[in-house]
């Protein structure tokens, strides 16, 4: 399965007419440099990025982040897409749009998991700063923070097109089975594959794509212990967190539930569908 298609025409020259109508001040040179499921980001200039939904699913997304990134970059160490400016439909584009900081940097997905060892350390602080109560009005998510038992129709969906199916079934079987998260809903990134992890040589230098942000069960964001890591920085990560037995056998729940999401969906996407195989390789491991 591919990228969903996109549903509004965005290129360079909307773009930088959204910009020099609407903040003159910051247009510059335009660079496309990425068309991903719900975003197309252009680079501008040196030191900013604009950030446009391409599907009308993803408009509440980009909003979410306007209102709270502000917020949470209160809370944490780690630099976030903290929006400079914020648009609004102009110039034939239907929908609100981004203008944010730009880091230099490479992806946690760029680099094999043997190497991203040094952020095991940092991203485990990161989650321990984020995860605190999210307050009522905290944006609400059908797919992420959610029982894990929500997910239980989608992952044996997708259990059958995977590799390994006959190993991993009973395993989500027995993880889609331990009691739910009894906590306040805690603040949670929603989304913390090694796509959305910036770094600078071995250090974790931002936290991108705070589309799927909400509140609910931490275990969601701990999966990243086997979405990014192989299986010693995972034992380094989950040193540094505060996840009891069954928190952390649900993380491995929904780290295997989104690695069976990324191996079928991510049929034009070889780097994502990489991340998915290495992630139902670590959840099979002891």
């Amino acid at each position: 399965m591919n990228t969903p298609a996109m549903e509004v025409g965005i290129d360079g020259d909307l773009v930088d007419r959204l910009v020099r109508r609407q903040h003159p001040e910051l247009a510059g040179p335009l660079t496309l440099v990425a068309n991903g499921w719900d975003n197309v980001i252009y680079r501008l200039g040196t030191d900013l990025s604009v950030r446009l939904p391409r599907r009308r699913v993803a408009v509440d997304l980009i909003v979410n982040e306007q209102r709270w990134l502000p917020v949470l970059a209160g809370y944490v160490g780690v630099a976030l897409p903290v929006p400079v400016r914020t648009g609004v439909p102009g110039e034939g584009y239907p929908w609100p749009w981004t203008i944010a900081p730009w880091f230099e940097g490479r992806t946690a997905a760029e680099v094999p998991p043997s190497d991203r060892s040094g952020i095991a350390v940092p991203l485990a602080d990161f989650m321990t700063d984020l995860h605190r109560p999210a307050p009522p009005d905290a944006p609400r998510n059908p797919v992420r923070g959610v029982p894990l038992a929500a997910r239980d129709e989608a992952v044996r969906r997708r259990l059958p097109s995977v590799s390994r199916s006959a190993e991993l079934l009973p395993l989500w079987e027995e993880l889609v089975a331990l009691p739910d998260w009894r906590g306040p809903a805690l603040w949670l990134h929603g989304d913390p594959h090694p796509g959305n992890l910036l770094l600078d040589g071995e250090d974790l230098a931002a936290v991108l794509d705070f589309g799927d942000l909400t509140g609910g069960d931490p275990a969601t964001d701990l999966a990243a212990a086997w979405l990014v890591f192989d299986e010693d920085a995972r034992e380094v990560f989950r040193s540094r967190v505060d996840a009891d037995e069954v928190t952390w056998g649900r993380a491995r729940g929904w780290a295997l539930a989104v690695g069976t999401a990324l191996a079928v969906h991510s049929a034009d996407n070889p780097g994502m569908a990489a991340v998915g195989d290495h992630v139902l390789d670590q959840v099979l491991l002891p």
